[in-house]
């Protein structure tokens, strides 16, 4: 009331000052825009008084706070000290209330610590202000949108922070933030060494403060100290404290962060050229840290030291992180590859570690190769293990599922099988590698591999076994049974296999020459031998019943009646045209095998089906082989477990058929006790 009866006395010598003191007393009064309006006027004016604009700019301040405009606010209080420092402080110590003055230097920390990390641009804070504030201050003229600019153009330099920082200090000397927000300003305007000793006396009050510790040893390091600044950063190292860098290299220049980043970097190798110990490795790692920092969150090299170290503690799945972050900015880093697939490997994750050694090997085989190599023989065995036992899934899927895309997969497995025959001269080796290049049809090129590897005449199965294939290929069926029959001794599936690679008027000519020279074998009771070439008769003539039928014959002789009657059933189950004779005789074979297996009910429901599709064929095979006599007790035994099981018709069904085979007594007893329990009832 005072001030509106002073400026009503149109006394223009007190003009600016009263309407200063009159927008305090509406602020005050929460009159927000009368306030405004008034400090507005002040700051507006043609000749305004010093004293009085920075009254009017504090307090203009204070509102652009409530309305959420803190840069602006923050331009304001520079603007003030850039006036009169001593008249500003006055000001707020004066004016402000103290319950607002708390809040009123957190919001000029926050934004001179973003003004000196460039996190202000034009046309940002000050476009939302306009927005916010349109109903306060549409009396701004272009003259005064102008003035802001260039006051934002003096205020964002280092500078003006300085001085919002200096008027900070005189606030609370003891508020810490306060303090490096002014050694940052005093580094960004070269003057490194007041920085220095504004840290320093920083420090001394609190030693272990790991922002102060970080700017100290930059500075040190920039000033050519390279112990001092080295010690400084162990101090940080113990305090554990890294992410105190973040915020700092945001103010520091980038040569400066490059000298951090290359003294952090070489420091970290000097540790591991040393002691192998985990506490040296763990400072290690963190010297990296600080030099990936200061990289800006990406160093390459640094990140590969860091994955290898924390992979030497055990952290595998933090080494992951970092050769991820490599392969996000380069995919085809042979080395992040490489190593993250070692530490699959070390986590015995195989789909994933033969995944990233193939992509390594792919991009550059001779960098991955020595890197093999150097792992101890157990781990080496185990990658080698798992890439073959990929690219022989991958190579028998492609071989016998011909629309899928070949070349490049095949390209891919040629990439697999040299670099296998670089790291381990192994026999299973050199056949993969034979075996790619003959599904890629480069015959010549794998019968050149072959021999060099084994010789002219190898003494290896396996390797025979390609050298026939590959001597079909040329039209030479001389002697390629013999060793396709030992190799179908050994490992049939592999057999199987390799007869992708041969066309199928060359796998019937084999299947004949080999079922021909197994029954001539078979005859002369050679049945080890015989069984390698009936089975290479039956894979070549894709299971042919005629095949197996002599294949379970020689199981037979060799007592293996598990396989036989699996060979049995599927020619049993291919009945269709066969005559009933021959289907006859099939079931007996199938009814001796079941015996043999102590499969006893089994058996004799194959021999009633014999005796009904051929009576006499049947009854002759059983003559011959097990015998009436002890076929005829078997048929009395399961009959007799029916009956007992009150099943009288199917033992009624048993007794019948085994009396056809012999008129056994304790059949034909049976036969009248199934009369008699079930004379009430037709069995017929």
């Amino acid at each position: 009331h005072i001030c509106e009866q002073l400026l009503a006395a149109e006394q223009g010598t007190y003009h600016n000052t009263l309407l200063a003191l009159r927008g305090f007393c509406s602020l005050h009064a929460q009159d927000q825009h009368g306030a405004l309006q008034d400090f507005q006027k002040v700051i507006e004016h043609d000749s305004p008084h010093p004293n009085s604009c920075i009254k009017a700019l504090c307090g203009r301040g204070l509102i652009r706070i409530s309305g959420g405009s803190n840069y602006l606010t923050a331009l304001d209080y520079i603007t003030a000290c850039q006036l009169k420092l001593e008249e500003t402080i006055f000001t707020i110590k004066s004016y402000v209330p103290w319950n607002q003055r708390g809040l009123l230097l957190k919001v000029l920390q926050e934004e001179g610590q973003m003004m000196l990390q460039k996190k202000r641009y034009p046309g940002g804070s000050s476009v939302s202000f306009q927005k916010k504030e349109t109903g306060l201050c549409t009396f701004l003229t272009w003259k005064v949108f102008c003035f802001v600019l260039l006051v934002f153009s003096l205020s964002r330099d280092a500078p003006g922070v300085f001085q919002l920082a200096s008027l900070l200090v005189e606030l609370d000397s003891s508020d810490e933030t306060s303090r490096l927000l002014c050694a940052d300003a005093l580094y960004q305007m070269g003057r490194g060494e007041e920085a220095h000793k504004m840290l320093s006396l920083a420090l001394s009050r609190n030693p272990q403060r790991a922002p102060v510790l970080a700017r100290l040893a930059l500075l040190q390091l920039k000033r050519g100290f390279v112990y001092e600044g080295n010690q400084l950063l162990k101090r940080v190292i113990r305090i554990g404290d890294s992410s105190c860098l973040l915020p700092i290299l945001d103010i520091f220049q980038a040569k400066d962060r490059k000298l951090l980043q290359s003294h952090c970097r070489r420091r970290a190798l000097a540790i591991l050229k040393g002691k192998q110990e985990a506490a040296a490795i763990k400072e290690a790692i963190a010297h990296l840290s600080f030099a990936i920092i200061a990289a800006g969150g990406y160093a390459e090299d640094c990140l590969l030291t860091r994955a290898r170290c924390y992979g030497r503690l055990g952290q595998m799945k933090t080494a992951i992180f970092d050769f991820n972050a490599i392969l996000k900015e380069d995919p085809r880093n042979v080395q992040a590859l490489s190593g993250r697939g070692f530490v699959h490997l070390a986590l015995r994750q195989q789909k994933e570690a033969v995944q990233d050694l193939i992509s390594a090997l792919k991009v550059e085989a001779g960098a991955v190769i020595p890197a093999i190599l150097s792992l101890k023989p157990e781990a080496r065995g185990l990658v080698t293990g798992w890439l073959l036992q990929h690219g022989r899934a991958a190579l028998t899927e492609l071989v016998a599922t011909k629309d899928l895309p070949r070349e490049e997969t095949l390209g891919d497995l040629l990439t697999v099988a040299k670099a296998l025959t670089q790291i381990y001269r192994a026999a299973q080796h050199h056949i993969f590698y034979t075996d790619v290049l003959m599904a890629k049809g480069e015959h010549q090129e794998a019968l050149e591999h072959l021999q060099e590897a084994f010789g002219p005449c190898p003494a290896e199965d396996f390797a025979r076994a390609r050298l026939a294939v590959l001597q079909l290929q040329g039209r030479n069926m001389a002697g390629a049974a013999a060793p396709l029959s030992a190799l179908a001794r050994r490992d049939e599936k592999d057999l199987a296999f390799l007869l992708n690679f041969v066309d199928t008027k060359q796998q019937q000519h084999l299947a004949q020459a080999a079922a021909q020279e197994g029954k001539a074998l078979t005859k002369g009771h050679h049945y080890e031998k015989a069984l390698g070439y009936h089975t290479l008769a039956v894979l070549a003539s894709r299971a042919s019943p005629r095949y197996l039928r002599r294949r379970a014959a020689c199981l037979m002789h060799l007592k293996k009646y598990e396989k036989a009657r699996e060979d049995m059933e599927k020619v049993i189950q291919g009945h269709g045209c066969n005559s009933p004779k021959t289907q006859a005789g099939d079931h007996c074979s199938q009814g001796f095998l079941l015996l043999a297996l102590a499969e006893e009910e089994a058996a004799v429901q194959h021999y009633m089906v014999a005796l009904q599709l051929d009576e006499p064929l049947a009854l002759g095979t059983i003559t011959n082989c097990p015998g009436r006599e002890i076929l005829t007790k078997t048929f009395h035994k399961v009959a007799q477990c029916n009956f007992e099981k009150q099943r009288y018709e199917e033992a009624w069904k048993i007794t019948d058929c085994g009396l056809k085979i012999d008129k056994s007594t304790e059949l034909q007893k049976l036969k009248a006790r199934l009369k008699r329990e079930a004379s009430s009832c037709s069995i017929h």
